[in-house]
């Protein structure tokens, strides 16, 4: 059975996160499932807004019909007032949903949910987990990166590495493991390790 995946703002907001988590949960369905709310749908919009003010309005529209058509359950309800032992009252929001979702794993970079011991579901960071799954199966990795660097392969302009994305991103170790993959490219016919991805 897929493991059930809550997902939080700031892993969404990074383009080099979101292609991960929705491109890997595309690639091996059933290994894990999506899970969100309005509310972090909402906190994913206004702070991209805020990053990029003069961004075109249809790239916001298909940015939420992207993280929509990769998402399991967009969870429709959930109690305001949870107990909750963090120190940020905003984070109440997610912690309470990812109950109401029945979660496994809270996927977040959020560093006050990792200082907490007491939740009922396991606390990850993007790069422990793109690690866990490459080690549960790596060829649905491989397939990954083989389909990020055609899609980059065909875009114009300068972009970061993929690798030199993922450590920009926070995920140092699956970095390597991506460099990895991609030298085990090198060897396969059409196989390249230096196509290029934007963060």
């Amino acid at each position: 059975m897929p493991k059930r995946v809550f997902v939080d703002a700031n892993v969404l907001v990074s383009r080099t996160l979101r292609d991960w988590v929705c491109l890997l949960r595309a690639e091996i369905p059933w290994m894990f499932q999506l899970h969100t709310t309005e509310d972090v749908l909402a906190e994913t919009i206004a702070t991209l807004r805020a990053l990029h003010p003069q961004r075109d309005g249809g790239a916001t529209t298909r940015l939420r019909a992207a993280i929509l058509g990769s998402i399991d359950e967009l969870v429709a309800d959930f109690p305001g007032d949870v107990p909750w032992s963090g120190t940020d009252p905003k984070d109440r929001h997610v912690h309470a949903a990812a109950l109401s979702a029945r979660a496994e794993v809270l996927l977040t970079e959020d560093r006050g949910f990792h200082a907490l011991d007491d939740l009922p579901y396991e606390v990850m960071c993007c790069d422990h987990f793109f690690v866990l799954v490459d080690d549960t199966l790596p060829w649905g990795v491989r397939a990954t990166v083989r389909r990020m660097n055609g899609y980059w392969a065909s875009r114009p302009g300068p972009h970061a590495g993929l690798v030199t994305a993922l450590v920009r991103a926070g995920c140092p170790a699956f970095a390597l493991r991506v460099a990895d993959h991609l030298r085990a490219d090198d060897g396969v016919p059409g196989g390249r390790s230096d196509v290029v991805v934007i963060d």
